[in-house]
């Protein structure tokens, strides 16, 4: 079973975006896939509970993670992780016990910037980090390329020792996407092309061995 967590320390960076977009991709694949909420708010687990009203969408297990063990039905393939915000410290370690590929996202801003960089000096000394035993890749989320903010954060970005995979759109498709229980690669190709077509980097580096 792969497993793929998405966690930063500060909130609303858009884990759960991309938690069920993941999801949603390995599922239409053909993949049984299993999505845990770590997080109180419970957002990932609400859009499968919207993602109940369709037919013909394949399903995705959904687990409450903040009840306990995770234990995803057997003979599953891949289960993917949202973390929960404000993950610091000694709780770093343990979480990331079951992860194998981890990915980060960060908005193109001061605060976050600030932030991302305070986590990452407290996630680059995790055990299983240091050991590769857990592979990290940063996501700029929400971005406009053609904005100065941007451009401090693909610089700052660019200066880690870590894979930058890729910039995803500030979007509406995600938001229509998230409403219907949905993810952006099960709506129409005419209405998502400019935003798919910036997922490939993820996916590729998600389906390395």
């Amino acid at each position: 079973m792969r497993t793929i967590m998405l966690m930063n320390a500060k909130g609303g960076c858009g884990k759960t975006t991309l938690a069920t977009n993941i999801a949603t991709w390995f599922a239409d694949e053909g993949a049984t896939v299993a999505l845990a909420d770590f997080d109180p708010q419970g957002s990932s687990l609400d859009w499968l509970e919207a993602r109940k009203d369709y037919v013909g969408i394949p399903s995705i297990e959904g687990i409450d993670a903040t009840q306990g063990m995770l234990q995803p039905a057997k003979g599953t393939d891949y289960l993917i992780m949202d973390a929960p915000a404000g993950t610091h410290g000694p709780v770093i370690n343990q979480i990331l016990k079951q992860v194998q590929s981890l990915i980060i996202p960060v908005l193109p801003s001061p605060i976050d910037i600030r932030a991302c960089s305070r986590f990452l000096e407290e996630l680059l000394k995790s055990g299983r980090v240091t050991r590769q035993q857990t592979r990290i890749a940063i996501v700029a989320n929400r971005s406009r390329e053609n904005t100065l903010i941007y451009r401090e954060l693909e610089a700052y970005l660019g200066h880690l020792q870590l894979p930058f995979l890729t910039h995803l759109r500030e979007s509406q498709n995600y938001i229509r996407a998230a409403e219907r229980g949905l993810g952006i690669f099960e709506m129409a190709p005419s209405q998502v092309w400019q935003d798919i077509e910036l997922w490939d980097p993820i996916l590729e580096w998600l389906e390395e061995p």
